[in-house]
């Protein structure tokens, strides 16, 4: 219908279809969702309007509604652990706000990774809401191990007594002791909120360990590693409910995205199955792999492997190819990735030393370790011979033959 109605959209739409049909999908965030993710998120109940929560909407007509949110609630619940769930969050840094706004006052210190070391916007940017209103004192890694230095942690939070103390990373490749984050934020009376964004599809599997038991309250985004659509959601200790329910509306948003949650509960639904924990498992074997396999190619990887799907590379140390430059060469090859800082980068963040990588989309299109190490050995040759364009040609050619053999959904 929308070829005849708007063509000119159409063929956009078409365009980007094919663009992901004939390249693999590196970055980290982002992965394929299901069919049936698909048809929720496009159906009718985008018609509908309805604030506030299930049995307290403003607006008729709201029963039904009440019963799909409510449903992708207990299903959240049942996946996590979680003792309350808001499922209504649009997007990560109105999420993370609702955290600020229900549990701190402004000019509350917080405690957080390091925006040059992977943390996010919403944990401090000076741009950034949480920048403005709150005092960050941010965490870095360790130079030697580049891991998080628990014992400088603690440290530093019984020097400046955060309010609340975020766990968070984007391109962090090992686990976090959540235990042990909970231990100093008891020994400082803060709050302890994890952000796991990038690893939620990891922890809903149990192949990492779950944060929900140990913290106040944690956040998430419902895609990346869930495979589920773009959106949001916040899961915190029943003693949090009320004022977390409240920071997200009204304090920050208007009405929910109701096919937008429908498509979260069916995600939740294929998430508790079995066939998902072999999913996510294949994703750190192949993640793995595909490190190990750089590392023999002769790239440094931050920290020298990975634990859970995602690895740095420092493209920088050794070729002195800068993430910009081998960002672009391995788009053109079809290798979809972004340029990220390094600890304690040199380059500015427009143009840096490293490059992200991840495995949850090429492992949804059902590629494994055979298919990491093909990967591996065209990711080394267009950045070795970024410059060669027959060489750009022929790279592309294998990542060709890649797509065709394991197709979007297939």
């Amino acid at each position: 219908m929308l070829q005849q109605t708007d063509p000119k959209l159409a063929d956009m739409i078409a365009r980007e279809a094919n663009r992901q049909d004939t390249e693999i999908e590196l970055i980290a965030s982002e992965n394929y969702v299901s069919k049936d993710v698909l048809e929720a998120n496009g159906s009718i109940l985008t018609n509908k309007y309805s604030e506030w929560y299930p049995g307290r909407r403003y607006y008729g007509g709201c029963h039904i509604i009440d019963e799909i949110e409510t449903l992708a609630i207990d299903r959240a619940k049942e996946l996590f652990g979680a003792e309350h769930v808001n499922v209504q969050p649009l997007s990560w840094s109105p999420a993370n706000m609702a955290v600020y706004m229900g549990l701190l006052n402004p000019g509350d210190k917080v405690l957080g990774f390091s925006l040059d070391q992977w943390g996010h916007l919403s944990h401090g940017h000076p741009m950034n809401f949480s920048g403005i209103l709150y005092e960050i004192i941010p965490y870095f890694l360790d130079k030697q191990t580049e891991e998080v230095d628990m014992d400088e942690l603690e440290r530093l939070a019984i020097e400046t007594k955060p309010a609340m103390i975020i766990a968070w990373f984007s391109a962090y490749s090992r686990d976090l002791d959540w235990k042990r984050f909970r231990e100093i934020a008891d020994k400082v009376w803060a709050v302890l909120m994890a952000d796991i964004a990038h690893i939620a599809g990891l922890i809903a599997a149990w192949i990492i360990e779950n944060p929900v038991p140990y913290c106040d309250v944690v956040t998430t985004t419902t895609h990346k590693t869930l495979r589920w659509p773009r959106g949001w959601m916040i899961m915190c200790k029943q003693e949090h409910a009320k004022a977390i329910d409240r920071a997200v509306f009204p304090g920050l948003q208007w009405g929910p995205h109701e096919n937008l949650i429908a498509a979260k509960a069916v995600a939740f639904w294929e998430a508790l199955k079995p066939e998902f924990k072999d999913y996510q498992i294949q994703v750190v074997k192949n993640a793995q792999k595909l490190a190990s396999e750089l590392q023999r190619h002769g790239f440094k990887i931050v920290s020298w492997g990975t634990d859970n799907h995602l690895m740095l590379v420092d493209v920088f140390a050794g070729f002195e190819v800068t993430g910009k430059q081998a960002e672009h060469a391995l788009e053109i090859v079809g290798l979809s990735t972004n340029k990220n800082m390094v600890p304690y980068d040199t380059r500015p963040p427009m143009n840096p030393s490293g490059i992200r990588i991840g495995t949850p989309a090429a492992t949804t299109r059902w590629m494994g370790e055979d298919e990491m190490v093909e990967i591996a050995d065209i990711f080394a040759q267009t950045i070795k011979n970024f410059k060669d364009e027959e060489n750009l040609i022929k790279q592309r050619e294998r990542v060709l033959k890649l797509c065709k053999q394991f197709p979007i959904n297939g």
